[in-house]
């Protein structure tokens, strides 16, 4: 039995401490982890744009820290192509893309269809299409649209869900799924 003086916690006590605190902590680290599941130690981008030519193959992000380069290189390789402007990406985004991808278990690249997209373009692209959100997260720089040929729909709705992180959108007649680092939802077939 242990003796409780006024400077020593009991075992109950400080086990009761401990659970109260994972208690509440529970869903920042539940996020996290399932965020990084499959992102591993070295994180990396590797898309293609058929509507630019140009391709990306980068890692962006090496034990804890993202690499400011990097960064840049994929903010503009995700640029509104009609444009030709720029936003600052939201980095949670890239994790979301590099672990989803992971998952899949493909050097295939992943291609890129929309990223960031501005005001006007996306006010243009809702004009001729009504699944574009009106306050799209692509517009935040928060949002990408990507395809996999040797992937199904199904597959990397899959593995986006699976990163618990944000939104994920199937497109299954267009041949694409959005995702984005938004609230956790999903829609589409």
């Amino acid at each position: 039995m242990m003796n409780r003086s006024a400077g020593q916690i009991s075992r109950r006590k400080l086990l009761g401490v401990f659970a109260a605190t994972m208690v509440t902590a529970a869903p920042v680290y539940s996020k996290t982890f399932s965020l990084l599941k499959g992102a591993g130690d070295i994180r990396k981008i590797s898309m293609r744009s058929p509507r630019t030519g140009e391709s990306i193959d980068t890692i962006y992000w090496i034990e804890g820290d993202y690499i400011k380069e990097a960064m840049k290189e994929i903010n503009h390789f995700m640029r509104d192509w009609r444009e030709d402007s720029m936003v600052r990406m939201d980095q949670r985004n890239f994790d979301i893309i590099a672990a989803s991808h992971r998952l899949l278990d493909t050097d295939e690249p992943y291609t890129l269809l929309s990223g960031y997209r501005s005001a006007k373009t996306n006010a243009m692209l809702r004009h001729r299409s009504r699944g574009v959100a009106k306050n799209s997260l692509h517009i935040k720089g928060m949002a990408a649209d990507l395809r996999l040929n040797s992937r199904s729909v199904g597959q990397i709705a899959q593995a986006g869900t699976a990163c618990s992180s944000g939104g994920v959108g199937r497109y299954s007649r267009s041949n694409f799924v959005h995702l984005d680092c938004g609230a956790v939802r999903s829609w589409g077939r």
